[in-house]
């Protein structure tokens, strides 16, 4: 199984980018969107849709376990009178 955030090669074309999004179709095909790093001619590289059989894993995504939790919003202090629900 192929998790968000690692990088991964298709095995065919060698075209390597970190997995993005994931697509489960009704008929069981399942496809990631691949995003290559870096720039062609100054501009951004194309995503592309790849079968999942035809993907490898060949790094694996960061943890995304919060280090420190800390309260949303910027600096201040919640007016007098508002609630939250």
């Amino acid at each position: 199984m192929i998790n968000l955030g690692e990088k991964v090669k298709d095995m065919i074309t060698d075209y390597e980018g970190i997995a993005i999004s994931k697509v489960v179709h009704l008929n069981g095909c399942v496809r990631y969107e691949v995003k290559a790093k870096g720039l062609k001619d100054g501009k951004t590289i194309e995503s592309e849709w790849i079968d999942e059989g035809q993907l490898t894993v060949i790094e694996e995504a960061e943890s995304q376990e919060k280090k420190e939790e800390k309260p949303p919003g910027g600096p201040g202090s919640v007016p007098s009178g508002f609630s939250h629900p």
